[in-house]
């Protein structure tokens, strides 16, 4: 199914930071029907998700440039321990 990315983005360097993920829908250009879920480890100072989608652009802009084979179809912010069940 692909290989996952995993990044990990620090808006803080304190162990008190708090773990958001972002959340891609990702599928193959080549392949538009075969999708999957991405999921990258973010930590920022608090668990807000507007902070996090206005800061994890540069991040998105990385995955999707290490991975030219697929196009993001949605992607979306999340704490961690209450991720949605479908993007």
């Amino acid at each position: 199914m692909g290989h996952r990315f995993r990044h990990t983005a620090r808006a803080l360097l304190s162990p008190e930071a708090a773990r958001m993920f972002l959340l891609l829908s990702v599928c193959l250009i080549a392949q538009p029907a075969k999708c999957h879920e991405e999921r990258i480890n973010l930590s920022f100072d608090s668990p807000n998700t507007f902070i996090c989608l206005r800061n994890s652009q540069s991040t998105l802009a990385a995955w999707q440039e290490e991975h030219p084979d697929y196009h993001v179809k949605s992607w979306r912010c999340a704490p961690k321990g209450s991720l949605p069940n479908d993007l």
